[in-house]
């Protein structure tokens, strides 16, 4: 497992923004989208290309192009919909699927409820959606229902960590036969006794859709 923190001086700046208590729902959303932009272009160093021969007005060129099969986008519902728009801004012809989990505030386990994925994902680079990674669950069950449907190279992108979190992770998943990088903004101080980042952003999906789930 590799971690990379994207340090750049705009994403903490809008990090500090999106953390703020009066940042308003629409604010937080056109913030996420712009930050997971900034995070998708670290994420994407290792996107899979092939050689590609264009004609420019003058004479021909290599180039490269996107590897087929394409890229697979698959946020993590609900709060990883909000970073959906800022990663298919940079990888417009990338696929997307949805898996939807959902984490017991009781026992904090990670719950799948929905999944729309390819059955086969067999040669698939695939690029996982999550605002925020706490207790680690919800990460590492989505890494394993990837790769057992055959992904063979993961990275996740995160707008924040917990140390126990990327522990919990590195743990889950020691055993992983597949590269799996972690990109993140930041990596915060700790979890609280309810398993939420210190000093985070609160609940992700509750501020980016301005109505709290049960």
């Amino acid at each position: 497992m590799r971690v990379i923190v994207a340090d750049h001086p705009l994403i903490a700046h809008k990090l500090t923004y999106l953390r703020a208590q009066e940042t308003d729902s629409p604010t937080f959303r056109r913030l996420t989208e712009e930050l997971m932009t900034l995070l998708a272009y670290e994420a994407t160093r290792e996107v899979r290309v092939e050689p590609f021969t264009i004609q420019t007005p003058v004479a021909p060129a290599e180039g490269i192009k996107l590897s087929t099969p394409k890229p697979l986008i698959v946020p993590i519902l609900r709060a990883g919909l909000g970073m959906l728009e800022g990663m298919v801004r940079l990888l417009p012809s990338a696929e997307v699927g949805f898996l939807g989990m959902a984490r017991d505030e009781e026992t904090l386990e990670a719950v799948t409820y929905a999944n729309r994925l390819p059955d086969d994902l067999s040669g698939r680079q695939c690029y996982v959606l999550d605002p925020m990674l706490a207790t680690g669950g919800t990460l590492a069950m989505s890494v394993r229902y990837l790769v057992d449907r055959g992904a063979d190279d993961i990275t996740a992108i995160t707008l924040l960590c917990a140390p126990e979190g990327i522990a919990a992770v590195e743990r889950e998943l020691a055993d992983l036969d597949v590269p799996f990088t972690l990109v993140t903004g930041a990596i915060d101080e700790r979890l609280d006794d309810n398993g939420y980042i210190v000093p985070g952003l609160g609940d992700a999906g509750d501020r980016l859709y301005g109505v709290a789930v049960q």
